[in-house]
């Protein structure tokens, strides 16, 4: 593997991203020797059932139609479970398949907690490398995943739909944090002005009022180009700038423990600790002192 720090074709491209995910060897090189561009990284998520890969397709047809290179990196959930529903829905994306100006890249979910693994960050990292005009994430919407995206995006658009009406009184104040665009597909249903009332209601009470909230008809394709512009607007906004530093900065974080536990013995702790839990005044504070 060359440390050439610019990517020109998707074959090397499809390489190097394997090489990071599988810790291959000298994939740390790989990493450090790094160009990334600055792309435009956008975050989709949102319940599922939502509509996400019908308005990503949608929106994804827009921008290639436009000359537009695009990198796209679907998070499946690593249980077998959900996979079925899933990879059915995300067919669609197939129409685009042989298109030479799309790059698409499944990454499990492994290994967080149902939220996003660090080999995501990796290989979203990787792609920079390459001369893509945006890159999209998007996840399966369970659990920690939905708020963890926004540690990893740009901008995050939040999908969802009129069904959803009753989860907005009680959403998780993490979607409301992350949202940097809410997006009521399948708008053309009756209940979708209600489900916007009552979104721009939370947003006006958590002081969130600059927030968009778009319609859109994705099967249709309506609203699509109403919510690329809010994507373009978004990335330029002062706000971003500001975020980017913070997002940084949490990266870092991830990335200095994540090389800090490298080495470190998870069996020799749990001996130590059977050994040490049933004694008398034993305090867990003092005892990973001695790890420290």
């Amino acid at each position: 593997m060359s440390h050439n720090t610019s990517i020109t074709d998707f074959k090397t491209l499809a390489r190097t991203i394997s090489v990071v995910e599988n810790e291959a060897e000298g994939f740390e090189s790989v990493l450090q020797h790094l160009h990334p561009n600055d792309i435009p990284v956008v975050g989709f998520t949102g319940p599922p059932g939502a509509g996400k890969s019908t308005l990503l397709n949608a929106v994804v047809s827009v921008l290639l139609e436009e000359g537009k290179k695009i990198g796209l990196v679907l998070v499946d959930p690593s249980s077998p479970f959900n996979l079925g529903a899933v990879l059915g829905d995300r067919l669609r994306m197939s129409t685009h398949f042989n298109n030479p100006h799309l790059f698409i890249r499944s990454v499990a979910s492994r290994g967080s907690l149902g939220g996003l693994s660090d080999k995501i960050m990796e290989v979203v990292e990787v792609m920079k490398s390459y001369p893509f005009d945006f890159i999209f994430v998007e996840t399966v919407g369970v659990g920690q995943s939905e708020v963890e995206i926004a540690g990893l995006a740009d901008t995050t658009v939040v999908v969802l739909v009129p069904e959803s009406g009753d989860a907005i009184q009680t959403m998780k104040a993490g979607l409301m944090e992350i949202a940097d665009i809410f997006v009521v597909n399948k708008a053309d249903r009756a209940d979708a002005d209600a489900l916007i009332n009552s979104l721009s209601f939370q947003l006006h009470l958590n002081q969130k009022e600059n927030i968009p909230v778009l319609k859109t008809v994705a099967v249709e394709g309506n609203g699509v180009k109403e919510l690329i512009t809010e994507i373009v607007r978004e990335r330029d906004s002062e706000k971003n700038k500001e975020r980017k530093l913070i997002l940084l900065a949490e990266k870092a974080l991830r990335i200095i423990a994540k090389h800090r536990m490298k080495n470190f013995d998870v069996l020799q702790l749990k001996n130590d600790l059977q050994l040490k839990m049933d004694s008398p005044g034993f305090n867990l504070y003092s005892f990973i002192r001695h790890y420290q």
